[in-house]
């Protein structure tokens, strides 16, 4: 649960520690904003993606399921800073497929937490197979880290690629091929 209280006192505390007048015009609401602003960023951590999962359909097909250029921002874990871009799903059905707009939604759940990206990428397979149970999941993030583009080494549009294989995928290359070629397919 968010605590807006303690929130708004670390803030006040920052902006003394880099310097700044906390009682200047500009910063006075800063605190309490920025503790509304966390409650938005990582309300992640009071949510199950299993809820938005759990809303599937019956199918006969067991044909490759993708949904591609899902957008997401999250918060880097070691610097606080954020990092964005782009998830894909792929998944074979078993029996049933989830709502496209769920597949977004459990990609907000783990993405508004403080997160690594590989870690992220993990945990949206793994709530794949176990709310979903299809015969394989496969993830792909593609994202720019703020950590290596405005500190450190400063190197602006590199992307950090993470992959998550369950089930099927684990085993059968022809079926990570196809995703690839897929995912090629009209970008």
């Amino acid at each position: 649960m968010i605590d807006h209280k303690k929130i708004e006192q670390a803030v006040m505390l920052f902006l003394e520690g880099i310097g700044e007048d906390v009682c200047r015009e500009g910063l006075k609401e800063t605190p309490e904003r920025i503790a509304r602003m966390c409650g938005e960023l990582y309300g992640g951590m009071e949510e199950d993606a299993a809820v938005h999962l759990s809303k599937t359909f019956s199918v006969d097909s067991s044909e490759m399921v993708i949904e591609k250029d899902i957008t997401f921002y999250s918060t880097c874990e070691h610097h606080i800073l954020p990092f964005y871009g782009k998830v894909h799903i792929a998944y074979i059905p078993d029996g049933k497929v989830v709502g496209l707009s769920k597949l977004a939604r459990a990609v907000e759940v783990f993405a508004r937490r403080l997160q690594l990206q590989e870690q992220l990428t993990g945990q949206i397979a793994d709530a794949l197979m176990e709310s979903m149970q299809p015969k394989g999941a496969l993830v792909m993030i593609e994202a720019e880290h703020m950590c290596m583009t405005m500190r450190g080494i400063k190197k602006p549009g590199s992307r950090t690629v993470t992959l998550a294989k369950r089930g099927v995928f684990e085993t059968d290359s022809a079926l990570e091929e196809r995703f690839f070629r897929m995912m090629r397919a009209e970008r």
